[in-house]
């Protein structure tokens, strides 16, 4: 792990923690309010994004405790999990809620919006750190934080909006 690398260790372990404990309510929240989610029509999508979102914090997180791992390698781990991400949001997205009322449009572009904002960063980031600037680092960190409150977000959906 490079100096630049070993100074972000605190977070992204805590970032860890936090999103795989996130991964793990949402994976419940599913479980327990699977029969209402699958008969709305939008919210088996909206669960897998959750899913990918939070998973993809976690793996770039992970990543980055990898020890003795240079701001290049780190780089790509971080491009390839953004692109991932980011690939699998607009199929699911592509592929679902095709209506085009005005309301759903929104809804959905607001979604696209969230996930844009917590993969984007990761490409960035992988891009920067693997041109050898650490300023990736904290385009990354951004790219996780946001990943966390769209998981808290779907969250709340998928266990308390579900029952309204």
């Amino acid at each position: 792990m490079t100096a630049s690398m070993a100074a972000w260790s605190s977070f992204f372990t805590a970032e860890v923690g936090a999103s795989a404990t996130l991964v793990g309510l949402v994976v419940i929240a599913i479980s327990i309010n699977l029969t209402r989610i699958l008969a709305i029509a939008s919210l088996p999508a909206r669960a897998a994004e959750a899913l990918i979102i939070l998973a993809g914090a976690l793996v770039v997180a992970s990543a980055a405790l990898i020890p003795d791992q240079g701001l290049f390698g780190y780089g790509v781990e971080a491009l390839a999990v953004g692109g991932s991400v980011s690939v699998a949001i607009v199929i699911i997205q592509m592929r679902s809620d095709k209506s085009s009322t005005w309301a759903r449009g929104v809804r959905r572009y607001s979604r696209l919006a969230i996930s844009a904002a917590s993969s984007l960063p990761l490409l960035a980031g992988g891009v920067l750190l693997m041109s050898g600037s650490p300023v990736g680092l904290d385009c990354i960190a951004a790219g996780v934080i946001v990943s966390l409150i769209a998981g808290v977000a779907a969250a709340w959906v998928l266990l308390v909006e579900i029952l309204r």
